[in-house]
């Protein structure tokens, strides 16, 4: 079973997304002082976009410390990006961003806390990577 890591800000939408797949799943801290959490092996990142207007900021900083990491980042098989879709060309940005910096795919994106169709979706694709094999297909973008 593929591993998830996952960044929800206060609101929590990410962390509700990540607990209703039903999952083990890893944290990254909001706070830059906390430690920082080693990848379950291979995995896939859920990340929220916080960008202004013109997109700058969209990942988030304790995102990209995680990203840092070499070892967590060989474990990246492929990231899921959410975000608001009142934002328009920013929604999910994010992830968009992640996967091209490191060179996984984008296997989905989804507004706020998702939707039960958006759960079955996710649920499908994490059930194709097999232990060790970074191999999922694009689901949506």
């Amino acid at each position: 079973m593929a591993g998830l890591v996952y960044y929800s800000s206060a609101s929590g939408n990410t962390a509700r997304f990540a607990a209703r797949l039903g999952r083990p799943a890893v944290r990254i801290p909001a706070s830059p002082g906390d430690p920082m959490p080693e990848a379950p092996g291979p995995c896939l990142l859920i990340c929220p976009t916080y960008a202004d207007g013109a997109g700058r900021g969209a990942v988030p900083k304790q995102v990209i410390r995680w990203l840092n990491g070499p070892a967590r980042r060989a474990a990246l098989c492929g990231v899921i990006g959410t975000g608001n879709r009142s934002f328009g060309p920013t929604f999910a940005l994010a992830g968009r961003i992640i996967a091209e910096k490191c060179s996984v795919p984008l296997v989905h994106c989804l507004e706020l806390a998702g939707t039960p169709d958006d759960i079955a979706r996710v649920s499908a694709g994490l059930d194709l990577i097999e232990e060790r094999t970074c191999s999922i297909p694009l689901i949506t973008a």
